[in-house]
């Protein structure tokens, strides 16, 4: 599992708010069982609620997203299926987001 892999939510009964999962787990700890991931919101549904720092807005095939960093969990991953994308083009600004929440800057 890459860092910054994206993969559908298998939850069923948060599917439709939260459609994917963002792995930011690093790689190193691959051996691990579980892997951390924020749950990826549309953007139509986040509105202005997000905070823009906290909470970046990554494009997932031409839709906009909200990375939801303050609701960060770990998973099993057993759970996550199939790679939807990488959105390792974002990583400066998810960095920025976990630096954000740990340390308020």
């Amino acid at each position: 599992m890459a860092q910054f892999t994206v993969y559908a939510n298998p939850n069923r009964s948060t599917r439709a708010t939260y459609p994917y999962l963002l792995d930011i787990q690093s790689d190193l700890l691959d051996d691990l069982r579980t892997t951390v991931v924020i749950p990826l919101s549309p953007l139509r549904l986040a509105g202005k609620a997000a905070i823009s720092r906290l909470c970046p807005v990554l494009d997932i095939d031409g839709e906009s997203y909200v990375a939801l960093t303050q609701q960060l969990a770990g998973v099993d991953r057993k759970i996550l299926g199939k790679a939807i994308c990488d959105l390792g083009r974002y990583r400066s600004d998810i960095i920025a987001a976990l630096d954000f929440i740990v340390s308020g800057i």
